[in-house]
């Protein structure tokens, strides 16, 4: 097996980034970040690409007993997404994903207002969106994010990571409209083996960059020379 692909996640970002530089300083696109993970690897696509950021929330259903395992995800808008294969294969009844989704559903809320400061979620109809999180392991959180962004009507949807499971990027092109997986190693295990520094992003950090992000860009705006 090959050492870590990624510094962290903010150098998957930067490089990440390269591989989108066809969006740069659309008005018709915005980054939104998977919380928590995605962010840092979202502020600096955003940040290269000169485009706005923000976030999508997304959780994960753990499995009864298997929480490191994905049985399903939900999503803003009420968009549940189930894993049948894990659901068959370790028998869990509709009652224990309902508790789960809806155990979930209370994080999902909270931190929805915590990272938005009362800010509504942004108009992506008719936008290009640049869905990105920090890997793909099973995919199940980032096609539960695809579904619930379809129903929202953007123009495109385009999913990007700095490094995911061959399998998982794969399927996910059937669902997004583009799918950009910068490293696919295999075996792949686990999406921190990739990096050599994989600390936990916290809610203050996810807060500071997408502070951090509107200030950067409402100042490139403002340094922007106007139109002869």
């Amino acid at each position: 097996m090959r050492g870590p692909e990624f510094l962290d996640r903010y150098e998957g970002g930067r490089e990440l980034a390269d591989l989108l530089r066809q969006y740069a300083h659309r008005p018709d696109t915005v980054v939104l970040a998977l919380p928590r993970g995605g962010v840092p690897v979202a502020y600096e696509v955003a940040k290269a690409l000169g485009v706005p950021l923000d976030v999508f929330l997304v959780r994960k259903l753990g499995a009864p007993s298997h929480e490191e395992l994905a049985m399903g995800a939900i999503a803003s808008g009420g968009v549940r997404v189930i894993n049948r294969e894990v659901v068959e294969e370790l028998d869990i009844s509709r009652k224990e994903i309902d508790a789960t989704a809806e155990r979930e559903g209370v994080e999902l809320q909270r931190r929805e207002v915590k990272y938005r400061d009362g800010r509504p979620p942004p108009d992506v109809r008719g936008r290009n969106v640049i869905l990105v999180d920090d890997g793909l392991a099973t995919g199940t959180t980032m096609r539960a994010a695809v579904a619930a962004l379809r129903q929202q009507e953007p123009a495109r949807i385009v999913v990007a990571v700095p490094v995911g499971a061959v399998e998982s990027c794969e399927d996910l092109a059937e669902e997004a409209d583009e799918v950009l997986c910068l490293r696919r190693p295999a075996p792949f295990y686990a999406v921190g083996l990739w990096y050599r520094d994989f600390a936990q992003t916290s809610d203050e950090e996810v807060r500071e960059l997408l502070t951090l992000a509107s200030l950067e860009r409402q100042a490139g705006m403002e340094h922007q020379p106007a139109a002869p």
